[in-house]
């Protein structure tokens, strides 16, 4: 596998110069000297795997090393964008092509279908593979897994082609289903592991400034609802709850007549409106679980913004034409339900807030993947989000590299605490009410949301206490300007947060000393020590690489308590201690 270090000094790494980047021309160079028939390339969500694979074309036609090229693309939108894409670079595509058409015009090189298409006719992609020395680019490759129909279809259409060109920004996915002409080897305990030859990771991309910094921004909040047997339950977002109670309150967040999703886009039309003082056509997307809820959040945008948001709704015939409209002005906000999750080029794309139920690893970083394409140097990213443990582990974990394994082989050598984790995990998905509740009745009684904190770089920032949404607490973290480097970033939360605190600390010779644990409610405690806990758990992953998962079990088991309940302040402060101790340690 080749990886590409820091950006080449004589290339310009974030894109203001027509040439390729750095990592394009190293993968084209890479692909050149080797000539494989099968070529898998990883590169983050904006790192332009699109520019890569038509360079790609266009030099193996040059070379007559190919004579047609097969583009095959997740959705209809992505397929036209591909098709545009390839004109601009002189590749005239036919995107109206489907499988079983038969010739079509002289003036086109090739075609771009859907994977579904494929599906549908796999025989007759494959005699047209068949005539001619085919090359196959497959967008988003982990698609072909998606079903069995889908994976068949497309090795059985492509198994001739004369080469192939594998692209993925997200190469895992959340079942065990091989993909189609990846290439797969046994990692570090045996277990089978998707394999690239060439990868450009997050990280990488934001050292050379392909990619923007992303801040996220996480809302927490008292929640009501009435369940089907008619009890009413009142919990707190973001904290620990059984995954009935998460997805409840999380359903209950979301919900567009309660208070909580309507503070939320009040404060990210503000960090927009932020944004907007230094990058004029930024633009906002909400991420919305459904058609419904998505027009609802689009009448509340209207309100806050006194501008009419762009609704766009899969099976709408023109909801490519709104996503390319929307891409093109500068209006403020567009509302999706999961059209705009993957692939969809918007680079002025900058605020997003996260109003959906979904919350598997792969969408997240989909969908975070519309935020991250840098246009300037210093733009920064900014994605709001609820405080759910799952959202905000895949948010601190953004950075890390993952690779598709087909399977998990449980061992008591090396991970003591994979066979714990493993049995988890297999309880959680196997958990047939949590699946069935979904479809059940559910009445949303209220919400109110409170500003938790940021998470930027792995770190979290934030003020002491529950923050109300609208006070200065909150904007000194919805106010920081739309363009910095990212370690002024860093520098500047730091320097708030710091600012804050002092301006907090009583004056020597007060007769009321600070607050004491005695003199805070107990939610207040512990949701301050359940704070403190997770930013040295942020920390230590990123000093050690460990996952978070694996320091919290580690925790648990030096402190005490039990893995799935929830931890008393005695507990959470002997983790705390312990974390720290850790660290003194290593240091020394």
């Amino acid at each position: 596998m080749t990886s590409l270090g820091p950006a080449w000094p004589e290339r310009a790494a974030w894109g203001t110069a027509p040439s390729l980047r750095a990592w394009q021309s190293a993968a084209l160079t890479d692909y050149l000297a080797r000539n494989p028939r099968d070529f898998l390339a990883v590169a983050t969500p904006g790192a332009g795997k699109t520019t890569f694979a038509l360079t790609v074309a266009a030099e193996l036609l040059g070379r007559r090393l190919i004579d047609r090229l097969i583009i095959v693309a997740p959705t209809e939108h992505l397929k036209m964008q591909w098709a545009e894409a390839a004109a601009r670079a002189g590749l005239p595509i036919d995107p109206t092509y489907s499988a079983g058409s038969g010739k079509i015009s002289s003036d086109y090189v090739g075609v771009a279908v859907t994977y579904a298409g494929v599906g549908v006719n796999p025989l007759a992609m494959r005699i047209r593979t068949e005539r001619f020395k085919t090359l196959v680019i497959l967008d988003e490759i982990h698609h072909a897994g998606d079903s069995m129909s889908w994976g068949e279809g497309v090795r059985e259409a492509f198994e001739p082609a004369a080469r192939r060109l594998a692209l993925t920004g997200t190469p895992f996915r959340s079942d065990i289903n091989p993909i189609p002409f990846v290439t797969y080897a046994p990692g570090g305990d045996g277990v089978p592991t998707s394999v690239a030859d060439f990868t450009y990771g997050y990280a990488e991309a934001l050292s050379d400034h392909v990619v923007r910094p992303v801040l996220f921004l996480a809302y927490s909040g008292q929640m009501s609802w009435r369940t089907r047997a008619g009890d009413e339950v009142v919990a707190s977002l973001g904290e620990p709850l059984t995954k009935d109670m998460t997805s409840q309150a999380l359903r209950t967040a979301l919900d567009p007549d309660g208070s909580w999703i309507p503070s939320v886009l009040a404060a990210a039309d503000k960090r927009l409106s932020e944004v907007r003082r230094h990058i004029p056509d930024a633009g906002g997307l909400v991420i919305a679980s459904d058609q419904d809820s998505a027009r609802a959040y689009a009448k509340l945008l209207k309100q806050i913004s006194g501008e009419s948001a762009t609704v766009v709704l899969s099976d709408e015939k023109a909801s490519s034409k709104k996503i390319s409209a929307f891409s093109e002005n500068d209006s403020r906000w567009m509302v999706a339900v999961r059209m705009v999750s993957e692939g969809v080029d918007v680079p002025r794309l900058a605020v997003g807030v996260w109003a959906t139920t979904t919350s598997t690893p792969l969408f997240f970083a989909q969908a975070v993947g519309r935020f991250v394409r840098a246009r300037k140097r210093g733009e920064i990213a900014s994605v709001f989000l609820p405080s759910v443990p799952n959202l905000l582990t895949f948010a601190a974990e953004l950075e890390a590299q993952r690779d598709h394994v087909l399977k998990r082989r449980v061992s008591s050598d090396g991970d003591i605490f994979a066979a714990e984790e493993d049995l988890m995990n297999q309880a959680n998905q196997g958990d047939a009410a949590s699946d069935e509740l979904e479809a059940l009745p559910f009445e949303a009684l209220g919400s109110e949301a409170r500003f938790d904190h940021a998470l930027y770089d792995g770190a979290q920032f934030g003020h002491e206490g529950e923050v109300h949404v609208g006070s200065d607490e909150e904007m000194d973290f919805l106010g920081i300007p739309g363009l910095l480097e990212p370690d002024q970033v860093s520098a500047l939360l730091q320097q708030r947060q710091a600012d804050r605190r002092r301006t907090r600390r009583p004056e020597a010779g007060d007769e009321r000393a600070a607050d004491t644990v005695a003199e805070v409610t107990t939610h207040e405690h512990l949701g301050l020590l359940r704070r403190e806990l997770n930013s040295l758990v942020a920390s230590w992953h990123h000093r050690t690489g460990q996952a978070h998962g694996i320091t919290h079990a580690a925790l648990r088991k030096e402190c005490g308590g039990p893995a799935a309940a929830v931890a008393n302040g005695d507990q959470l402060q002997k983790r705390i201690d312990r974390i720290r101790e850790w660290a003194v340690r290593k240091t020394s």
